[in-house]
């Protein structure tokens, strides 16, 4: 049996849709059903801060925040996932891997892993066509991909929610058209920044776009990078973006730069990575970021080396060991205990996978295999340091 005790009923907003006035009391051993539509039929006019409703096209109950917010979705946690240490406990540990760079037009699955346990790469879903060189980043419950090419640069912006299975569903656009883009977030706000914006072109950009995680829609400009470049990665703490190197024609860069996440500006001198590099893995915990592999002016295959930084300390990288296998175009995920890096180049794709305890230093361990040799694929994962 169901019951609601409610004081009385009103329809102030003039919306067809009665207000329940007065303490309100649901008791029931089914379930309540609230409003549910789409994107599209969101009510806009005479809405209460705090409504309540289920949108069919992000899967997720949403609620509105106000006239200048808007809606914004819940987030869900799936106990299921496990993982994660003291405030993270529970809030998974998947890393995704979306797109590759081989065969020349690129592959539209995402594979995953847990990162909290060794083994092999599981498909996931797939992206909405077949590219290479995209960026990625995470919230809790999102895994968000950006840019990449197939067959000229794209600026379209997909999503998923991690707990779950299957393929993207459409978030909006960059500001720009650029692959080779780099990507970092905090809980609630995903930077993408640099790529190669023009078709067949080695010179890069030095945007940096940003969106709130939780809301669909286009992304918005944040400010400027240390210099207009292709393959720059990040990583962050939950109040700090740091992006790192990049390549154009006057050759590689070792600039490290960070910014505060939720203030819009440009970048501010960080440090140095131990060497110029582009097209290599980043990740992190709350406190230290990492930095594995990737492409110098001097080796075209890759490297091995593993440099650390205290995201909150300004200043240069230290070395923390190798990986298990030099390469260049390889990715990387984190939980708040390992640091993952997956494929990249040298010669040809690579599917290992090698992981590091970021609290420590020292070399790489395999971890498992990716389902196949891949290389520029971007990657989240919903445990990160930034969370």
């Amino acid at each position: 049996m169901s019951k609601i005790n409610v004081r009385s009923f009103s329809n102030e907003n003039e919306d067809g849709a009665p207000d329940l006035v007065g303490i309100t009391t649901f008791s029931a051993t089914s379930y309540f059903v609230p409003t549910r539509g789409t994107t599209a039929q969101r009510p806009s006019d005479h809405v209460e801060v705090g409504s309540l409703r289920y949108n069919y096209d992000i899967k997720n109950l949403e609620f509105y925040r106000g006239d200048t917010i808007g809606w914004s979705s819940f987030d869900l946690i799936d106990p299921d996932l496990g993982g994660g240490t003291g405030s993270n406990t529970g809030l998974g540990t998947r890393g995704l891997f979306g797109g590759s760079g081989d065969p020349a037009d690129g592959r539209d699955d995402i594979l995953f892993l847990t990162i909290s346990t060794l083994g092999n790469t599981q498909v996931f879903g797939e992206l909405s066509s077949q590219k290479y060189a995209t960026a990625g980043l995470g919230s809790r419950v999102r895994g968000v991909f950006a840019g990449g090419y197939n067959p000229s640069q794209v600026n379209t912006i997909e999503f998923v929610t991690f707990a779950s299975l299957g393929d993207v569903i459409d978030f909006g656009d960059t500001t720009y058209v650029a692959r080779d883009m780099g990507g970092l977030a905090s809980a609630t706000r995903g930077l993408f920044f640099g790529g190669i914006s023009t078709p067949n072109s080695p010179s890069g950009t030095n945007t940096i776009d940003y969106i709130t995680i939780s809301q669909t829609g286009n992304a918005v400009d944040f400010g400027d990078a240390h210099a207009a470049v292709e393959g720059m990665a990040g990583m962050s703490s939950s109040t700090r973006g740091l992006i790192c190197g990049g390549s154009n024609p006057s050759g590689g860069k070792n600039n490290i730069s960070f910014v505060t996440i939720s203030t819009t500006g440009d970048v501010t001198d960080f440090g140095d990575m131990q060497a110029a590099r582009h097209t290599f893995a980043t990740g992190s915990n709350s406190t230290r970021g990492m930095i594995g592999g990737g492409r110098t002016p001097d080796t075209a295959s890759g490297i091995n080396t593993i440099d650390f930084v205290t995201i909150a300390t300004t200043g240069n990288a230290q070395n923390f060991g190798d990986l298990t296998q030099a390469r260049s175009a390889c990715s990387g995920v984190s939980d708040p205990t390992r640091f993952v890096v997956a494929g990249g180049y040298n010669p040809s794709n690579v599917n290992t996978i090698d992981f590091v305890t970021i609290s420590t230093t020292g070399d790489a361990i395999d971890f498992g295999d990716l389902t196949y040799g891949r290389n520029r694929s971007g990657s989240c994962s919903n445990g990160h340091g930034g969370l």
